[in-house]
């Protein structure tokens, strides 16, 4: 992330979720922060009518708070470059933007906007997509929406709500029903659908430079059969895989079967490359870039994460193992 770059937080969730309560903190609340809140729901009551009671043309509304209240009734790039127009010429003041998608709404394309509009591209950086999940009514609704499983495969954090209103035992479940789905995000509680701000921001779950180490929780053990449509499995290797290879494995099966990747990133070991190379895509994008150095006498190794709905989960495996590079004397450190 440059200097000039406005982080973005996509909040999503299904219906009855939460996030209209968040939200509503968000614009309400002496919290410190100046945030842009986009509400994109069409056809649904979303921010609060009095909130929005000043002009009901306008897109545009500053809130008492600091923060920004905007509608979106067309296009987000347009309302995207707006704001970044009217906070670099003086006229409205924010450090980041949180853009609420629609409970049925897939999230993807909401993300791609920040890789494929150039103009986008420059002026934001995803910072992450945090979901918003039911305790009470997830395992219904994870049963019979797609929409339900794609929000949880997306997500880069998974914030629990109402947990109040089930045992605790049926809240471990569902736990570990979205660990199974989606291991890589880290799942916090939300009481009464209102988050820590610590949850929502400069999660980084996008920004490739920010990106050193996997997270402690990140290889949990995903290699088990469940009923969910969307599931994970890990890749690992600890051998060196050749550059050339990979990158052209992987272009190949993002560009056969990358409708059905929701999420794949992880850490390679590259021959001959002294730092981790961090990886990561959302369906059709995919992006590298380096992470941090091993260190001396470090065991090196490769470890990939990938999310997704009937996925070739032999022809990756089978792929990227012959993806392995011939071993040089120089291409691993010697352990002291």
């Amino acid at each position: 992330m440059n200097a000039t770059q406005i982080p973005v937080t996509i909040l999503t969730g299904f219906l009855g979720s939460g996030k209209t309560t968040l939200l509503n903190r968000i614009l309400k609340e002496q919290h410190g922060h100046r945030i842009a809140v986009i509400e994109n729901e069409f056809g649904e009551a979303g921010i609060d009518n009095e909130l929005l009671v000043q002009d009901r043309d306008e897109q545009i509304i500053e809130m008492n708070n600091g923060c920004i209240c905007c509608t979106v009734r067309g296009d987000l790039v347009r309302i995207l470059g707006e704001l970044a127009h009217k906070r670099s010429t003086g006229k409205l003041q924010f450090d980041r933007v949180v853009i609420e998608t629609t409970g049925l709404a897939d999230p993807a394309p909401v993300a791609q906007t920040f890789f494929v509009d150039e103009d986008i591209s420059q002026r934001y950086l995803l910072d992450a997509i945090v979901t918003l999940v039911d305790a009470k009514h997830a395992p219904a609704q994870l049963d019979a929406h797609h929409e339900a499983q794609e929000q949880v495969g997306f997500a880069d954090r998974l914030l629990l709500t109402k947990t109040d209103l089930v045992p605790a035992a049926d809240a471990q479940a569902l736990r570990a029903r979205l660990a199974r789905m989606n291991p890589r995000a880290r799942i916090a509680d939300a009481h009464h659908g209102v988050a820590d701000i610590d949850d929502l921001l400069d999660i980084r779950g996008f920004n490739l430079n920010a990106i050193l180490e996997i997270e402690p929780d990140f290889l949990t053990d995903v290699d088990h059969e469940h009923d969910d449509d969307v599931t994970s499995f890990v890749f690992r290797e600890t051998r060196p895989l050749d550059l050339e290879r990979i990158e052209e494995f992987l272009s190949v099966m993002v560009q056969t079967y990358g409708v059905n990747l929701m999420r794949y990133k992880g850490i390679l070991h590259i021959q001959g490359v002294d730092q981790r190379v961090v990886f990561q895509g959302v369906h059709m994008l995919m992006g590298s870039d380096a992470g941090a150095p091993w260190k001396k006498g470090e065991q090196r190794g490769s470890k990939l994460v990938f999310i997704g709905r009937g996925m070739p989960r032999a022809l990756l495996e089978q792929g990227l193992a012959q993806c392995v590079a011939a071993v040089s004397p120089a291409a691993t450190p010697a352990h002291p």
